[in-house]
């Protein structure tokens, strides 16, 4: 087995006293490719550092939602032409915590905020398109709105990647586009039943593994730091749901990581 953790913030700090030895234990349980997705654009030297560092380390730029304020096109575009940038994001829309964003975005109401996030989130399609690289979705409470601009501009993207995928079974009208459903240790979780529901209605060439270290631990792990070495553990819990042995699962997972990513 030799599946690559789609997802995964390596460059958070939390890493920087063992990340030697955490890239070998998850080699040691065939994760063998790792791709860090842009959050912070604070935080994309280090991931770039990273991925020169570690053959099998990959990034990707962009901006999460929930820092739009800070998207800077310009800076952004600069690492799109680096060999280990795979991908554009992750970006997207988040509601959750909307008005704690009314200070950082200098805004006085939740519209605004909501406006912002979707320049900034339409902004990076139009990169992704550019420069045919897959983009990589984050979504939360905001399901209807992602899905309205995705549809716009999904027929020009290269295709893309639903991190943490959050079961709106709305959202699997875009597997016909070349999207994928990023799938990590929220399966795990006690009170995934949304997710268990709907991971049997997703095509499995539509499957993808993620962790989102270090956060979203799988069971029964929770409480510790995530890492690529968990992913195992939800491979298992798919398995189990889906009632298919989990060597044709990661097979199936690997070309689709292929078909969207390239060879890692």
């Amino acid at each position: 087995m030799q599946l690559c953790d789609t997802h995964c913030h390596l460059d958070d700090k939390r890493f920087i006293e063992d990340f030697p030895l955490m890239i070998e234990r998850a080699k040691k349980v065939g994760i063998t490719r790792f791709i860090i997705p842009a959050a912070d654009p604070r935080d994309l030297r280090r991931a770039q550092e990273l991925a020169h560092t570690y053959a099998e380390v990959y990034f990707a730029s962009g901006v999460h939602p929930d820092l739009a304020h800070l998207y800077d096109e310009g800076y952004i575009k600069e690492f799109l032409s680096d060999s280990k940038c795979v991908a554009v994001g992750e970006c997207g829309l988040d509601y959750y915590r909307i008005e704690d964003n009314l200070a950082d975005f200098c805004v006085e109401s939740e519209a605004e905020v909501k406006q912002k996030q979707k320049e900034v989130f339409i902004a990076q399609i139009h990169l992704a398109i550019e420069s045919q690289k897959p983009l990589i979705v984050h979504i939360r409470d905001a399901s209807l709105d992602s899905l309205e601009i995705l549809q716009t501009y999904a027929p020009k993207l290269k295709g893309g990647i639903l991190h943490c995928f959050n079961a709106d079974f709305q959202l699997l009208s875009l597997a016909k586009f070349n999207f994928y459903y990023g799938i990590g240790g929220v399966l795990t979780f006690k009170n995934a039943r949304k997710l268990v529901e709907v991971l049997p209605r997703i095509p499995l060439d539509s499957l993808l593994l993620e962790t989102d270290a270090p956060y979203l631990t799988p069971h029964p792990h929770r409480g510790e730091r995530n890492e690529p070495s968990f992913v195992p553990l939800v491979l298992e819990k798919m398995s189990e749901i889906l009632n298919l042995p989990k060597e044709m699962l990661a097979n199936q997972i690997n070309q689709n990581t292929t078909r969207l990513f390239g060879e890692l």
